[in-house]
């Protein structure tokens, strides 16, 4: 079949009136040998979205390596057939953020699902990941879909996919994904979505499931004689036009952690991201009417979810940055809340686990060891993080933390704005603050400074060719410190499967690490360094000053 045929096909089975009309446009235009017309749809046909680090994430538009309805009907249809294939009666929970057509794809997947003979429940409005993953094991299913596509720029969207039962509501993992991936392919090849059985026959689920969720992560706060004193901080916060603060201000008052002051131009649910390039508190100029806001009400914090609300950001007070304020990166954040629930562990004489992704600050480890807990690195992406026995914390440095395994398999930024914002409170009643707590940190188990570097590509093929050239000549020496190991996971190293990761050990013990993103067309670069040595701030400054000359030298290399 011819490009233009599969086209062709594609069109007379789509729903979608929009989609229809991005083919009725091209494939005229390419009958008659338009080459940008034919490059089109070369992009949108040649190849295939495929089941990967988040499921399905993509741009939206018509054909397959799109998002789009005939392709959600297939994903829902290959993923009803496997999970028939796996129990008698399966079941699944189905949520959606807000952006563009993800209700549409949710309904379009409770349908479907509700037509192959699968239990399908479908939350009641837009809401955040957080309450999709606490559904999946609440309401006991047998999986859970999330429409969402997370942080991602405005024009994506995705198909987060859950498993309950042994795999406890984690993503899912290899070689799971690529059986769902067969399935779907099995489906797309042996008939057309209109086609497909639907039912309107599914469930809409009870308010009860948002308000278990609210009660019980307002729970993460110690309440009573026994507590230690806690202020009310005035704070900001952003829901980055997502569909994290209804959620947000129900647990926040039922926590008692106060009201906060909100970014009115970001609050409401908005797919078109009208005020960011990127809704990713990671992007330069994400978060500057936050700080506006912030210096306008005089708040002592700003706290930000991204759209979906799984991660967090947390912003404090600095005289020396432009805005008045500095982000915290995903490691201080991580190894901050780390080391308050390691204490609350040892408080409590518990054994737990620990656990952080390989490309995140050692930081989270020498709390572990500090304490005599166990720890554990993994592979990049929080289906790995979620997975490790024993877990009592999990975090990742892209903005990710899982703060209570017990509720959610996965990265909550709503339960970590909640903790972080009871140890601001925490220590605002001491007459202290986060730096004052970063230094007792730094004094107590060692300066960590990290960095990334993010290189955004247009052409997929140089994401290959820089991993290419990096093992084909690894560097000897970064940043003008020498180079001593270099590990290749492309095969498996040690107790990690094979993966596109590359590990540089420096001279002294800092680390560079290379891979692909998982879910963004870029290349991304992890630096970390740490000093035990000297007070605290002369560890804090020769950890970063390392860090700064890995960074200088990984830039030239990866431009």
């Amino acid at each position: 079949m011819t490009t233009i045929d599969a086209a062709k096909a594609w069109r007379d089975q789509d729903p979608d009136a929009e989609t229809r009309a991005e083919l009725d446009a091209l494939i005229p235009r390419a009958e008659k040998g338009d080459a940008q017309a034919l490059a089109d749809l070369g992009d949108r046909f040649d190849s295939r979205l495929a089941f990967g680090t988040a499921g399905l994430r993509g741009e939206l538009g018509a054909g397959p390596n799109r998002m789009n309805r005939v392709l959600v009907a297939q994903a829902a249809a290959g993923f009803a057939d496997f999970l028939k294939g796996r129990e008698d009666a399966p079941s699944i929970v189905i949520g959606y953020d807000g952006r563009i057509n993800s209700d549409v794809f949710a309904r379009d997947t409770a349908e479907i699902m509700a037509g192959a003979g699968v239990r399908a429940v479908l939350l009641p409005r837009a809401l955040p990941t957080p309450v999709l993953a606490f559904a999946v094991r609440h309401l006991d299913v047998s999986a859970g879909v999330m429409v969402t596509a997370s942080h991602n720029p405005p024009r994506d969207n995705g198909y987060k996919v859950y498993l309950g039962g042994a795999d406890q509501g984690s993503q899912i993992v290899a070689p799971v994904d690529g059986e769902i991936h067969r399935a779907i392919l099995a489906v797309a090849d042996r008939t057309t979505v209109d086609a497909l059985p639907r039912s309107t026959d599914y469930a809409l689920a009870d308010e009860a499931v948002v308000e278990e969720y609210v009660q019980r992560t307002a729970a993460l706060v110690p309440r009573g004689s026994d507590a230690p004193a806690r202020a009310v901080v005035p704070f900001v916060y952003t829901a980055m036009h997502g569909v994290g603060w209804e959620v947000a201000e129900r647990v926040f008052a039922a926590a008692g952690l106060g009201e906060a002051t909100v970014v009115p131009e970001q609050i409401a649910p908005d797919g078109a991201f009208p005020t960011v390039a990127f809704p990713n508190p990671e992007e330069p100029g994400a978060m500057d009417l936050s700080y506006a806001t912030a210096n306008r009400a005089g708040a002592q914090l700003i706290i930000a979810n991204d759209p979906d609300a799984d991660r967090l950001a947390v912003a404090v007070p600095d005289a020396s940055a432009p805005e008045g304020w500095r982000r915290l990166s995903g490691n201080e954040v991580g190894a901050l809340l780390g080391w308050r629930i390691a204490e609350r562990l040892h408080r409590a004489g518990a054994r737990a686990k620990l656990a952080a992704s390989i490309v995140s600050s050692p930081a989270l480890a020498a709390v572990a060891d500090s304490y005599g807990l166990s720890y554990s690195d993994t592979l990049t992406g929080f289906k790995w993080v979620s997975r490790v026995g024993g877990l009592a914390y999990g975090y990742e440095e892209a903005l990710g933390y899982l703060v209570d395994p017990e509720k959610v398999r996965d990265k909550d930024g709503i339960s970590a704005a909640v903790e972080f914002l009871a140890l601001v409170g925490e220590l605002a009643a001491e007459g202290r603050t986060i730096a004052d707590h970063q230094a007792d940190f730094d004094e107590r188990f060692g300066a960590f400074a990290s960095a990334q570097v993010s290189l955004r590509v247009t052409d997929l093929s140089r994401i290959g060719a820089i991993m290419s050239a990096l093992r084909a000549a690894p560097p000897t020496a970064i940043g003008g410190i020498e180079v001593t190991q270099v590990d290749d996971f492309i095969d498996g190293f040690g107790v990690f499967p094979a993966g596109d990761i590359l590990r540089f050990w420096m001279h002294g013990g800092a680390r560079v690490i290379v891979r692909p993103s998982g879910t963004e067309p870029k290349v991304k670069v992890y630096i970390d360094a740490s000093l035990t040595s000297g007070t605290a701030a002369e560890r804090r400054r020769a950890a970063e000053e390392q860090v700064a000359a890995l960074e200088e030298g990984m830039r030239a290399l990866v431009a």
